[in-house]
């Protein structure tokens, strides 16, 4: 898939599944923009995507502040003038069975994993509905539609995700723009490689393709969804979790 001439922001691109797709998003022609909580971090990535041939730059970015957000989206336009694809990936983690939960783990969750959706989503969609033209993917989850113990916070802001895609993908079909989600299972990151073998066995058990998924996996079904081909495809939830959940 040619990406040429398109620009796309990526939150969370620095690791895990965003690392993976800005990859692809590169070689594939596109320009860049790499945003992660670390300065630093997203610069390394940025320039590492640069040896492919695209323009990239890398933010500092806490999707979940709203200032910072409308900073980075106006750094965006003054550097490329356009944002043709948004990929919301950045996430995080605080688990906790409900009644040991504390009430900052559910709003920092909720706060980054969906509120920050919304606020990328909003200002990319300046651009996108002027232009006629808009390819937003969500990263949401398996444990929005299977919930996991210890996950309350984290499965609710997951399936909030569904919900605001098909509303936003609704909402903005007639201006050209799809959004669209992928939702991953067991994926094969540095979250994963720490659990123990005998873990890892039994997660194993529930897939019916008898393998954690790899980032790569996952960034195949985001760069065709974030493609010119996936034109007539909107307000869907591609699982990619080999068969766990169908």
């Amino acid at each position: 898939m040619e990406f040429k001439g398109q620009v796309a922001v990526v939150t969370g691109g620095t690791r895990g599944i965003g690392k993976a797709i800005a990859v692809k998003l590169a070689k594939s022609g596109a320009d860049l923009v790499v945003a992660g909580r670390n300065l630093n971090t997203a610069n390394e990535s940025a320039a590492a995507l640069r040896e492919f041939g695209a323009k990239a730059f890398g933010v500092k970015l806490d999707v979940s502040n709203s200032e910072e957000v409308e900073r980075v989206f106006e750094e965006v336009r003054r550097e490329f003038s356009r944002i043709d694809i948004l990929i919301n990936n950045a996430g995080i983690t605080k688990d906790g069975l409900l009644l040991r939960m504390k009430e900052e783990a559910w709003d920092s969750v909720l706060d980054i994993n969906l509120k920050g959706v919304f606020l990328c989503s909003r200002e990319a969609m300046k651009d996108m509905a002027k232009q006629r033209y808009g390819r937003i993917v969500n990263i949401t989850s398996v444990a929005a539609f299977m919930g996991n113990p210890g996950q309350a916070n984290y499965s609710a802001s997951k399936a909030g995700i569904v919900g605001f895609t098909k509303t936003v993908a609704r909402e903005y079909a007639g201006r050209g723009v799809t959004v669209n989600a992928v939702a991953p299972g067991f994926i094969q990151t540095a979250m994963t490689d720490v659990l123990q073998e005998n873990i890892k066995e039994e997660m194993s058990k529930l897939i019916p393709l008898g393998r954690f998924g790899t980032v790569e996996d996952v960034a195949n079904a985001v760069i065709f969804l974030a493609s010119p081909d996936s034109g007539y495809i909107t307000g869907q939830v591609i699982h990619v979790n080999g068969g766990m959940y169908m």
